[in-house]
């Protein structure tokens, strides 16, 4: 591998690492106050961060002309993913909240399996979800069966963001369309918050944490994986990306004292393989259509 290559793995990880380092920095802020206002107050500020990065303010005069029922359900995708997450982070181990909202893109990947030896990833993913959840603790501190649930419908969103960026790219607005569905997400979730709670948002000292986060999962990120994908190929991106689970439950361990156990563990490495076997799996189905 070139050093190249090397470097642009390197930069996934960073990515990676550093999106994780994010969720832990918002699940601190926890204590203080709840997931909805800190997921507004990292909307908000990465809403200013991503127009700055792209320089959104171009876009204005094609926003008349964008085919806006994709623009909105894309939106729509990305606002709800971003609560439900948070939320999810609020009442599990991180790694478990990661692990299970991940279950969201590998199934809309195995939903495009044609042949039968390939199920071998759905029994991987099945296996992973059915590990995940320690049966005999629901009742415990743990494992919140809410939480859980927040985590799957944050996965099912992502699926529903991932299928509306796809019709999305199509209108080629790059990466104007994240500015429009960050600042949308935004805007329609600050009038909710300042219902709820006003107070919370217009404190002041929560302001500095919640740009640290909104850096850390969006500038720092997006950059990196930029950089990345000039010398990655999409089999190798979405292979790297099958790491997350495993960082997230080590970034939880290291920064939050969270622990998993052994079964758990299992079930992060079952649901990585079965979305590397997808990945390679996808990768060979377009080679051979190609050729």
């Amino acid at each position: 591998m070139p050093n190249a290559q090397y470097l642009a793995v390197l930069y996934m990880i960073l990515s990676m690492v550093s999106y994780q380092i994010s969720a832990s920095f918002a699940k601190q802020l926890f204590t203080v106050l709840d997931p909805l206002s800190v997921t507004i107050l990292r909307l908000c500020f990465a809403a200013v961060i991503v127009c700055l990065m792209f320089r959104s303010w171009r876009i204005l005069k094609r926003l008349p002309f964008l085919k806006w029922r994709d623009l909105l359900c894309y939106s729509v995708a990305l606002c709800i993913m971003n609560v439900l997450f948070y939320m999810s982070l609020g009442k599990l181990p991180q790694g478990i909240a990661v692990g299970l909202e991940f279950i969201g893109p590998l199934g809309l990947a195995l939903l495009s399996i044609q042949r039968r030896s390939d199920y071998v990833w759905v029994l991987l993913a099945i296996a992973g979800i059915a590990l995940m959840v320690p049966w005999g603790q629901t009742a415990g501190a743990d494992f919140s069966v809410t939480g859980a649930a927040c985590a799957l419908g944050a996965g099912l969103c992502w699926a529903f963001y991932i299928y509306f960026g796809q019709k999305v790219v199509h209108q080629n607005i790059g990466m104007h369309a994240l500015t429009i569905a960050i600042t949308l997400s935004a805007l329609t979730l600050l009038p909710i918050g300042l219902y709820r709670n006003a107070p919370a948002l217009l404190e002041t000292q929560y302001w500095g944490k919640a740009l640290a986060i909104a850096i850390l999962a969006t500038a720092i990120p997006y950059a990196l994986d930029l950089k990345a994908l000039k010398q990655l190929n999409k089999l190798s991106y979405g292979t790297l990306s099958s790491l997350s689970p495993a960082l997230a439950a080590l970034t939880g361990l290291v920064l939050l004292g969270e622990q998993i156990g052994l079964l758990q563990w299992a079930a992060l490495f079952c649901v990585m393989i079965a979305s590397i076997g997808v990945t390679l799996k996808s990768s060979k189905d377009q080679s051979a259509a190609t050729s």
